[in-house]
């Protein structure tokens, strides 16, 4: 079970090293999901599968879609035609399937073996957590969903093109 954790672990420090890394914004964001996946695979092992499917509902998916969608919005003009011809490339998808594999087989193997680290798990309900998180951390959570509305706001302001130039703002 040990070596699995590892495992896991070093394939989200894998896939975590080409998000920052990466050059093609699609091909980091791939890269971002197989990191969170990992990490959900993590928080499983370690007997929170609440935080587990919440990794992978929240931020694997609907901040993933937010965030295809913009880059969808913000690649505009002919230059964006080229660049869904490099994103629909096969050879460029090989590396994060292959570790999506990885992490897809290690979950099957420990959901066929019985749980994960040996860690009992608790159950948690919805009403406990969003008193959790709109508790104590009511401000946290406020200042974050700002910070974000303002960046995609931002990201859109400075995609729009000039008026007459052709050109998009520096």
């Amino acid at each position: 079970m040990q070596a699995l954790f590892y495992i896991t672990a070093i394939i989200a420090l894998a896939a975590a090293a080409r998000v920052v890394t990466g050059v093609n914004a699609v091909h980091a964001l791939l890269h971002l999901i197989v990191t969170l996946l990992a990490v959900a695979l993590l928080f499983f092992m370690l007997g929170a599968p609440f935080a587990a499917a919440l990794e992978i509902i929240i931020y694997a998916g609907a901040i993933m879609v937010l965030m295809v969608f913009v880059i969808m919005m913000l690649n505009q003009g002919d230059a964006a035609v080229e660049n869904e011809r490099l994103w629909l490339s096969g050879r460029l998808w090989w590396g994060p399937a292959a570790l999506a594999a990885i992490l897809l087989a290690e979950t099957s193997y420990l959901v066929l073996a019985g749980g994960g680290s040996g860690v009992e798990p608790r159950p948690v309900d919805g009403p406990a957590v969003g008193r959790a998180l709109y508790g104590p951390y009511l401000l946290a959570v406020e200042l974050a969903s700002i910070l974000l509305m303002a960046a995609l706001v931002g990201a859109f302001h400075l995609s729009r093109k000039l008026r007459g130039r052709g050109r998009t703002q520096p």
